[in-house]
């Protein structure tokens, strides 16, 4: 019977981390649940280093961005020593559960926390959205407003300058972010890790547009694709317009959460407390087809994560 569950956030910060922690709080305690905020991730679980959490710890969170119970990277977790230390840890505290949100080196570590016994949810909370079980993570949707405001902004600038601008955006390995921001921000071209460019390619199109009167161009390119500013040099080489570029960093990580991310962290929140009150442990949960679901934790990197071409052909259509 699942009576104390530790809830902590790990790896990098995502907008909707908040709405999550609330939903987990408030939910577990209606279900009769003791909840124990561990601070900064698996670091804070190795040091011990928790509290309570009642009602009126999470209250005026929902809109805010980051986590308030913190939130790090832990390379001790990963030695055998840091882990038999937070095994030690969840026994002298007496937590029944781990609920934890974060991306994948999150997952793996609940992974390992599973294979020896401890009942652990995984929730997706990561901007990247490059898990394969689920649709959505929480994050992503308020990353790619951040974006679009900011390539809105930038459009002013070099239309009035004629350039072109190169924008580079997170995501690690997956183009989501470059993609969906470059649909809803009209960005020109959009470069990803998962589908091949060519400079020329891009270099055409930009030439194309100028002699029609389209004196600017914006390209959205993914962090895993390579250095931006050797993309510009090559444009510029090529072309002989002036090209710029700007990095967005950590700016979208920051933020007030959407009100999809918002919506979609109580969700994932909830059915973690409903899963773990109905005996059913070693599960991640997420969202299909805007259905709430969930798998076993243990096979959450085997669901290949897709990228939606349909997405990319119309860029290229819609931009000329």
């Amino acid at each position: 019977m699942i009576r104390k569950i530790g809830l902590f956030t790990s790896g990098g910060d995502a907008p909707g981390m908040n709405s999550a922690i609330r939903a987990i709080v408030r939910y577990g305690k209606h279900m009769g649940i003791e909840i124990v905020g561990i601070k900064r991730g698996y670091s804070g679980l190795i040091e011990g280093d928790m509290s309570d959490m009642d009602l009126s710890s999470v209250g005026d969170i929902i809109h805010r961005g980051g986590t308030v119970i913190k939130t790090a990277r832990s390379e001790e977790f990963k030695t055998e020593a840091g882990f038999k230390k937070a095994l030690e840890i969840i026994k002298i505290f007496d937590l029944d559960a781990l609920v934890a949100i974060g991306g994948d080196g999150t997952y793996k570590g609940l992974q390992k926390l599973s294979e020896k016994g401890i009942p652990v949810i995984g929730i997706p909370g990561t901007i990247d959205n490059d898990f394969g079980y689920t649709d959505v993570t929480i994050g992503f949707d308020t990353a790619v407003n951040t974006v679009v405001d900011a390539i809105s902004n930038l459009r002013d600038t070099s239309v009035s300058h004629g350039r072109i601008n190169i924008v580079e955006v997170m995501g690690r390995h997956c183009g989501d972010i470059a993609l969906h921001a470059g649909l809803a921000g009209g960005a020109e071209n959009v470069v990803i890790p998962e589908i091949y460019y060519d400079t020329d390619d891009i270099c055409r199109k930009i030439i194309e547009g100028r002699n029609r009167g389209k004196i600017h161009s914006l390209i959205i390119v993914a962090e895993g694709v390579g250095k931006p500013y050797d993309l510009a040099e090559e444009i510029k080489e090529k072309t002989g317009y002036d090209t710029r570029v700007s990095i967005l960093g950590y700016l979208q990580r920051g933020g007030s959460p959407s009100a999809f991310d918002r919506i979609l962290a109580a969700r994932l929140g909830a059915r973690a407390i409903d899963l773990l009150v109905g005996g059913n442990y070693g599960r991640a949960v997420g969202i299909k087809n805007s259905q709430v679901i969930d798998v076993p934790i243990k096979n959450v990197f085997e669901y290949e994560k897709t990228t939606n071409e349909d997405f990319y052909r119309l860029i290229g259509i819609l931009s000329r």
